[in-house]
């Protein structure tokens, strides 16, 4: 079968890069598809995660300007010049399915080119919060929204992550397929006394409450780190330094940059922490758990829920108080963190690259057979 898939770039480190890459080596390596990832903004850059040889890479060099918004003029002319690349792309490649992985203009053209070949979009952000935002107001909004809700009904499939966003669609024709992640034969070491959290450094990752409860229960905390691992994004990271500058907390808390292998670092501690306002369906979750690293997070919208099992292999908490004592609780109990870390390690199979994959896989067959 010939899928193909759709997104801007592979370059940067993030959880669609590393799902895509995923994916599109399984379904090359294990089921012998015929893979071709189409890039509309590489820029000559080499992908960020290893692309098996069998999948085939292809930029076609629209590159948008990021800085200016899409419907300014630049950016529309550009989206015309993106229309025809991609129809031309498809006409050449004769997919037998079409995966959208991301955002872009492509979201909105591409249910219209070629109409008889199954289309999918995947989404891999929560609609959370912008389902309680009040009805559009701008013309611009309004318009947005019309051009959303119309292609959204016409994509063959859509596919999300969790069961909880499918109320947010308008289209009855809804999968849930959760990320794939590859088993790991590491093992956190438990009884470090340090805290990962990692992370695009965002606001809604919301850091800053994790600093805040990390001083407030350092006097329990006394021997123990806190590390953030992640890409900066608009100066986020040196509102929270002058904060940890403010507790004086610079020989506990601190920021490590990025990890090229999130998994061997993630080996090096005893605790994940997450504080984020809202998460569809974190892979970093996934893969504390594949290294049976025991977790806190909050009981954000909508993801966490379906990856934690509560007082089993982590603590979902509903506010910051209830994340203090249950931080403080794993903190003074290794064997606590022990047990945690046996069960992380049992339960995270039922979201391995087999069974995920294969939920993918049948999803195009009966799409091509349709």
């Amino acid at each position: 079968m010939k899928i193909v898939y759709l997104t801007d770039q592979t370059f940067l480190h993030g959880g669609i890069e590393k799902v895509l890459a995923t994916k599109a080596n399984f379904l090359a390596e294990q089921y012998h598809h015929q893979v071709t990832v189409v890039t509309t903004e590489q820029k000559g850059h080499q992908p960020c995660y290893t692309f098996s040889e069998k999948v085939n890479l292809r930029d076609i060099a629209i590159n948008y300007y990021r800085d200016k918004s899409y419907f300014h003029p630049l950016n529309l002319i550009k989206a015309i010049k993106h229309f025809f690349k991609i129809k031309k792309q498809i006409k050449q490649l004769q997919p037998d399915v079409l995966v959208v992985s991301n955002y872009s203009f492509d979201f909105y053209f591409l249910p219209y080119i070629l109409p008889k070949i199954p289309k999918i979009k995947e989404f891999h952000s929560s609609r959370f919060l912008e389902a309680k935002q009040e009805v559009p107001k701008s013309i611009k909004e309004k318009i947005m929204a019309f051009l959303s809700r119309n292609a959204e009904k016409k994509y063959h499939q859509l596919v999300v992550l969790n069961p909880a966003e499918k109320e947010f669609y308008n289209s009855e024709k809804i999968t849930v397929i959760p990320n794939p992640v590859p088993m790991s034969d590491l093992i956190a070491k438990v009884q470090n006394k340090k805290i990962m959290a990692a992370g695009r450094i965002s606001p809604v990752k919301n850091f800053g409450e994790l600093i805040d409860i990390f001083n407030e229960v350092k006097n329990d905390l006394k021997d123990w780190e806190l590390h953030f691992y992640g890409e900066d994004y608009l100066d986020t990271q040196k509102k929270l330094e002058q904060k940890i500058e403010e507790y004086q907390l610079e020989q506990q808390v601190k920021f490590m940059g990025i990890t090229d292998d999130i998994l061997k670092t993630m080996q090096e501690y005893s605790i994940y922490a997450m504080t984020s306002e809202t998460e569809c369906f974190p892979m970093v979750l996934l893969e504390a758990l594949s290294v049976g690293l025991p977790i806190v997070s909050y009981n954000c919208p909508t993801g966490p829920q379906f990856i934690i099992s509560n007082n089993e292999d982590g603590f979902l908490v509903q506010n910051k108080e209830e994340f203090k004592l249950k931080l403080k609780k794993l903190a003074a109990d290794v064997e606590l963190r022990q047990c945690f870390s046996q069960k992380g390690k049992e339960h995270v199979n039922r979201f391995s690259d087999q069974e995920v994959m294969k939920l993918w896989n049948n999803l195009f067959v009966d799409l091509y057979n349709v």
